[in-house]
């Protein structure tokens, strides 16, 4: 019986391994195209898929897929409609596999997504100007029941070059004063935090870990290992799901439970890529990040990745107090109860209230 199913199995190897040969030199035979060869869309646009035959191969039909998801069967040689509209914005893989004559080929091709969206600037009014911590590397912030909570790490200051130290605290937004704060050793560089279901959620910037805490009393609940090899910026939620920024274009959708990533996002303005994107925070059905380095927060849509408005902060700058180790605009919260936005920067001496005109 062992005899026959090892045999059993190199035939089946055999065969695969030939199927898997005939469709590489098959590939050969066809093309896949898209509408006017166009390399890039836009959401609202359509791109007309096709095969080019240049064989004059007798088609029987085309399976037409993007990034692993059907699209769509035609007879024949027809083309097929790929609508856009509900897509995320990136490189969208397709694929096609074309049956003929008894054979199969898979033909492969790649356009890109961008947004339609031209960003409209954002006016804002200062509400209040409150007191906070020059010595806080701002890397998350979020209220919590009327309190402020922030993630801090402990980079170097741009002058002395003096590390600070990485916390977890929760203050007084009007006073500036601590309640309670958890510091972690050098080797730890604390990173974003967002809040949910009583929870803290903090990353580390190159560490591959977070902690989960007890949002009350600060008593660490678990560690997570980050599911791929990224590095931890900016995390908010939406009241159900994590989104978590890397430093890239990226942003991630995690499931709090779990921790694993479950889809992705690539932020776009226009035809550009928005790398760099940091500390984030949910307010109304949008993402609003800061872009590390600009003194600006781009709102985007959570669904496609599109950066709809900019909010610019620059002037904000200029009321904190210059000393050597201030550094860039960093930390967004929203507080429900105003309705108000809270934004300060890396070892910023100011906590600022804006409103949205």
């Amino acid at each position: 019986m062992k005899k026959y199913n090892l045999l059993s199995f190199t035939i089946l190897a055999i065969l695969l391994l030939s199927c898997e040969d005939s469709k590489k030199n098959n590939s050969d035979l066809f093309q896949l195209n898209t509408t006017s060869s166009k390399a890039q869309f836009t959401t609202d646009e359509k791109a007309v898929l096709s095969i080019s035959n240049s064989k004059n191969k007798e088609i029987d039909s085309v399976v037409f897929f993007a990034n692993d998801k059907k699209i769509g069967t035609v007879e024949g040689v027809k083309n097929i409609d790929f609508q856009l509209s509900d897509e995320k914005l990136g490189y969208q893989n397709l694929k096609a596999l074309v049956y003929f004559e008894n054979e199969y080929a898979e033909v492969t091709h790649r356009i890109e997504l961008i947004s339609k969206i031209e960003p409209k600037l954002l006016p804002y009014t200062l509400v209040n100007t409150y007191p906070h911590d020059s010595k806080a590397y701002t890397q998350g912030l979020e209220f919590h029941r009327d309190t402020l909570y922030e993630g801090t790490g402990n980079g170097a200051g741009n002058a002395t070059g003096i590390k600070g130290i990485s916390s977890l605290r929760k203050t007084n937004y009007k006073t500036g004063a601590i309640y309670k704060k958890v510091e972690y050793p050098e080797i730890i560089f604390g990173e974003g935090i967002t809040i949910l279901n009583n929870k803290v959620y903090q990353l580390t910037w190159q560490n591959g870990f977070g902690f989960i805490y007890d949002a009350d009393n600060f008593n660490e609940i678990k560690r997570f290992n980050y599911s791929k090899r990224i590095q931890g910026w900016g995390l908010c939620n939406d009241g159900k799901l994590l989104y978590q920024s890397d430093g890239t274009e990226k942003i991630y959708c995690l499931n709090p439970e779990t921790m694993q990533i479950e889809s992705s996002i690539n932020v776009y303005s226009g035809a550009n890529k928005i790398k760099s994107v940091n500390e984030l925070e949910w307010i109304d059905g949008k993402i609003y990040g800061n872009i590390y380095q600009k003194d600006a927060i781009a709102v985007i849509n959570p669904k496609n990745g599109a950066v709809e408005s900019v909010i610019y902060l620059g002037d904000l700058k200029k009321l904190v107090t210059q000393h050597p180790d201030i550094d860039v605009l960093n930390g967004i919260a929203y507080n429900p109860k105003s309705k108000t936005i809270f934004v300060t920067g890396k070892n910023w001496d100011k906590l600022f209230e804006i409103k949205i005109d």
